[in-house]
């Protein structure tokens, strides 16, 4: 029975790929920060650590023994401190690549992100050898880059290591993409720039998982690459949300606003919460708005090649799962 270890294993991508790994007869340990999450998972069959990646003893004592590792934990929000960003995403990774170093594990598979692309402007069909962000408009773009320069360090040293750089993702059990953009609608409602012709790419959970299964098996050959994951599905943010609200059978309040107005407006409020209420979070930040503003779609092509990955549940698949959970939440957590 292969050893695998998942870190972030309490989040929502750990947790999916850890149960999914389990259900593949795969001896799988996590690590997370939910304990709830994690009493569950034991429950059913997965070992449990609650061990922060940032010590590095514990992360070196506990990949001894382990034959893989999936990195998906990351500090990954909207507004935070740099040095918690700096201490989860990149200390955190390194601890992790020295333990893997140390112990010789068969194969590391390196959650990052999409974000390290991002840097306010349209960008269309992104190839993984396409330029990285310059000067960075936030922390976590920052640090997932910088983890990045620990990883490709790390595969110059010997470590067997694939990327994968997932965009958008969502799916049942979502707790930030449509969920935060649903609490926004209810209160100040949804900013939208240029009407919504924002073009996003969006993965459902399920898709990724497979990208990483698909990783663990990938041939050597593959070692020290980064692929673009994603459901292959460009669609206007305006036409996404229109979908969402059909199937919630709700009306999604929008808040039109011109980009320039909407940037100053974050800006500001970026600055009073820094000043004055630190221990907050802004309603708007810039990189929010960002998201939500600018035409982001990646190229595929080479985990398709490379890796064999198919995205096999749509769009309109993925959100039906969304709305089903949203509706149900308790009924679809006693399914799992």
């Amino acid at each position: 029975m292969k050893k695998v270890l998942v870190t972030g294993g309490t989040g929502f991508l750990g947790q999916k790929l850890a149960l999914k790994l389990h259900s593949l007869g795969q001896d799988v340990t996590i690590l997370g920060r939910n304990l709830i999450i994690g009493d569950r998972l034991q429950q059913l069959g997965l070992k449990f650590l609650p061990i922060d990646i940032t010590n590095s003893e514990e992360i070196l004592s506990t990949i001894s023994g382990q034959e893989e590792v999936f990195h998906c934990a990351a500090l990954s929000s909207p507004w935070g401190r740099e040095e918690e960003f700096y201490k989860t995403n990149v200390i955190g990774t390194r601890n992790i690549i020295k333990g893997c170093l140390t112990h010789r594990v068969r194969r590391l598979i390196y959650v990052s992100t999409s974000a390290v692309y991002f840097n306010l402007t349209h960008r269309f069909n992104l190839k993984e050898t396409d330029n990285l962000a310059q000067n960075p408009i936030h922390p976590y773009i920052k640090t997932k880059q910088l983890a990045e320069q620990e990883i490709n360090r790390g595969f110059q040293q010997g470590l067997p290591v694939i990327s994968i750089r997932p965009r958008g993702i969502f799916g049942s059990g979502d707790t930030v993409v449509f969920p935060r953009l649903l609490k926004v609608s209810e209160t100040t409602g949804i900013p939208l720039i240029n009407r919504g012709k924002a073009i996003l790419d969006m993965t459902y959970i399920d898709n990724v998982v497979d990208g990483l299964l698909l990783c663990q098996t990938a041939p050597d050959q593959v070692l020290g690459e980064y692929f673009n994951i994603t459901n292959g599905e460009p669609t206007e943010l305006f036409d996404l949300l229109q979908i969402l609200s059909e199937k919630l059978n709700i009306s999604l309040k929008f808040k039109p606003l011109p980009y320039p107005i909407a940037y100053t407006l974050a800006t500001g409020m970026e600055w009073i919460y820094q000043s004055f209420l630190p221990g907050r979070e802004p309603a708007l930040t810039r990189y929010t708005l960002g998201l939500l503003a600018f035409s982001q779609t990646l190229d595929i092509t080479s985990a398709k090649v490379k890796l064999g990955y198919k995205p096999r549940i749509s769009i309109a698949q993925g959100l039906d799962e969304f709305v089903r959970h949203w509706k149900h939440p308790l009924k679809h957590n006693n399914e799992q």
